[in-house]
């Protein structure tokens, strides 16, 4: 289907709502029936009729529709966070007893959810590093229930072969699920390599204007069709109308905005990797990269994420260049109009001197829609710290 017919189309029966051009927002929390066999209809089949907000609402059922056609899927749910998407999908993909394989590093919920929370009701779970397919197939048990995929993942960009994956766990009745977050379902098309389900933290280029929280699920209407009467109405983690709304308005600009982030990226990713206070550079679209080619096999654009290593082993240099740019804001999330910057040295206190997950000369870039120039002249001067 194409992109531009989805985007400014699809779902958008204007005549229903007096030929406005933008769909209106259903603000409203039920819906009134004048006949009982009506009512009767709408209990029986409430993930598609419109009985109550919290299962189904006109406005989100438009940007359903949007969702799940731009990734070649057959259905989409809309929740209000990444985490809890990707909460919800795992949750109704195991039981007690079932071992999950998920990759290392992933999104820090996704971690929690499987070493801390799913651990209490009796479900392992392995982390593995996913750089080759074997990393997985060589973890599989009896019991495994699930593979976890992130890829790249958000701070390091490791890739995992998710064809391969996916071929290997469907042969074995494996459920796979990947948060494709950093490429989008435009930049990697993971339903058609295989994967069950693909889940997306919407705050990030879904939206694209760093004003909600949104995550969605995405995957055949057997597979939604399951969680939505279990583990998506019973915990009720929903979007509301109004943020469906502005995620609407967001979509339109997708691939303009995707395209100018991919090209912006590439250029201040250039200049990084040769700059003297720049130590190396993590990602996926870097020419040398060891997994260069797979992530060209797979990936239609390199994404606007990527980490450096500064040219330190001092935490004050890496605090000086953080606070001395002017265009990069320092913040968590990703994906918006704006660009960002995430200092590792910050997940810890300042005297840590135990293990670090990320090293402490790691910092985390992501490209906005700011001018090539501007960001790399910024860039140029906040390194005079490091140098």
């Amino acid at each position: 289907m194409d992109v531009s017919y989805i985007l400014n189309l699809l779902g958008e029966d204007r005549e229903e709502y007096f030929g406005a051009v933008a769909p209106p927002i259903m603000q409203t929390s039920n819906f009134a029936f004048s006949k009982v066999s009506a009512l009767r209809a709408a209990f029986d089949n409430e993930k598609q009729a419109h009985l109550y907000t919290r299962g189904n609402n006109p406005t989100v059922e438009i940007l359903r529709k949007k969702i799940a056609a731009l990734a070649g899927a057959e259905d989409a749910l809309i929740l209000g966070s990444g985490a809890a998407a990707m909460a919800t999908a795992v949750i109704a993909s195991v039981q007690q007893g079932d071992h999950i394989i998920c990759v290392r590093k992933p999104y820090s919920w996704t971690e929690k959810l499987c070493r801390i929370i799913l651990k209490r009701f009796g479900v392992e779970t392995t982390f593995v590093d996913g750089l080759t397919t074997e990393s997985y197939t060589d973890a599989v048990k009896a019991n495994t229930k699930l593979f976890i995929l992130e890829s790249p993942n958000t701070f390091t960009f490791e890739i995992q072969d998710i064809r391969a994956l996916a071929s290997f766990a469907k042969g074995k009745g494996i459920t796979t699920i990947i948060d494709n977050t950093y490429a989008s379902p435009l930049g990697q098309r993971c339903i058609e390599m295989g994967i069950d389900i693909e889940v997306h933290s919407a705050s990030k280029y879904l939206n694209g204007h760093s004003d909600i929280v949104a995550g969605v699920i995405i995957g055949s209407h057997e597979r939604l069709g399951a969680i939505y009467k279990s583990e998506f109405m019973n915990l009720g983690a929903i979007i509301s109308p109004n943020d469906a709304w502005l995620m609407l308005r967001g979509l339109r600009t997708l691939p303009i905005r995707l395209r100018q982030i991919g090209e912006t990226t590439e250029k201040v990713a250039a200049f990084l990797k040769a700059h003297p206070a720049v130590r190396s550079i993590l990602y996926a679209w870097d020419a040398d990269s060891p997994q260069i080619a797979l992530a060209r096999q797979q990936m239609n654009w390199g994404g606007g994420l990527f980490s450096i290593h500064l040219a330190t082993d001092d935490i004050s240099p890496v605090e000086k260049f953080c606070e001395a740019l002017k265009y990069f804001k320092m913040a968590v999330s990703w994906g918006g109009h704006e660009s960002l910057i995430m200092p590792a040295c910050a997940f810890y206190p300042i005297s840590y001197e135990g293990t670090r997950t990320y090293p402490a000369d790691m910092v985390r870039l992501y490209i906005g829609l700011e001018d090539a120039e501007v960001l790399i002249n910024d860039l140029k001067q906040a390194l005079s710290c490091i140098v």
